[in-house]
C-alpha cells in the first residue's frame, strides 16, 4: 500500500482515478476526488491538477458527506 501524505503533488499518487461531480460546469471550478488503495480519499482542485492533494481517512469522508447531506454546511454558501 502506497503511503500518501497531505499536500503531496496530486500527480504523484500512483493509480489515482480522479472524478468530479456531474454538477460541475465547464468553468474549471471543481473539486475532484480519488479513492486510495488503503481506504482513504484524496481531494484536489481541478484548476491545479498537479497541485497539492489533501488526504482524508474513509471515516473522515463519511462524516463530512453525512454533514453535507444533512445541510450542516449550507451556511458557507450564504
Amino acid at each position: 500500500m502506497q503511503q500518501v501524505e497531505n499536500g503531496v503533488s496530486a500527480v504523484a499518487i500512483e493509480g489515482a482515478v480522479w472524478r468530479k461531480s456531474r454538477h460541475s460546469g465547464g468553468n474549471g471550478n471543481c473539486v475532484e476526488v480519488a479513492p486510495l488503495s488503503g481506504g482513504g480519499v484524496a481531494l484536489r482542485n481541478s484548476r491545479f491538477p498537479e497541485g497539492p492533494a489533501l488526504i482524508y481517512t474513509r471515516e473522515e469522508i463519511v462524516a463530512f458527506f453525512a454533514g453535507v447531506k444533512d445541510g450542516e454546511f449550507d451556511f458557507t454558501l450564504s
